[in-house]
């Protein structure tokens, strides 16, 4: 039971977070700028935290090195918090953080308690031990 709602917790939460890299390099779902627009190729940290956004949480979501990816994807987050959201005001509501601190948590934790049921990780460590 317990391994399924890891599961379904990993799965939900990493394709949100791929939704948002998607907005940064492809301008889904309006894209950076509500029209479509895009962030540009190689800046840092717009692109690179967009393509962590994607690669890594393309990984946590099919469950294949899970706790790496999810400790790369929680640290995105947190770098995002202290640079661009907490010099904006000290507390998440009034400095628009809330999304990069729970993202930064629960990536957190993914990588902490690992994939849960139905991650490829548990077919890798299968054909391992065979």
């Amino acid at each position: 039971m317990q391994a399924g709602a890891i599961a379904a917790t990993r799965v939900v939460v990493s394709f949100l977070f791929i939704c948002h890299g998607a907005m940064g390099l492809f301008g889904t779902f309006g894209g950076v700028d509500g029209q479509g627009g895009t962030v540009e190729l190689f800046t840092w940290p717009d692109w690179w935290g967009s393509m962590i956004h994607l690669v890594a949480g393309t990984l946590v979501l099919v469950g294949l090195f899970t706790r790496a990816a999810a400790l790369l994807c929680s640290g995105a987050m947190a770098y995002a918090y202290f640079t661009v959201h907490q010099p904006i005001a000290l507390l998440p509501i009034p400095n628009g953080g809330e999304p990069a601190a729970l993202y930064s948590w629960i990536f957190l934790l993914i990588g902490i308690l690992g994939p849960g049921a139905f991650a490829l990780d548990t077919l890798r460590r299968r054909r391992a031990a065979a």
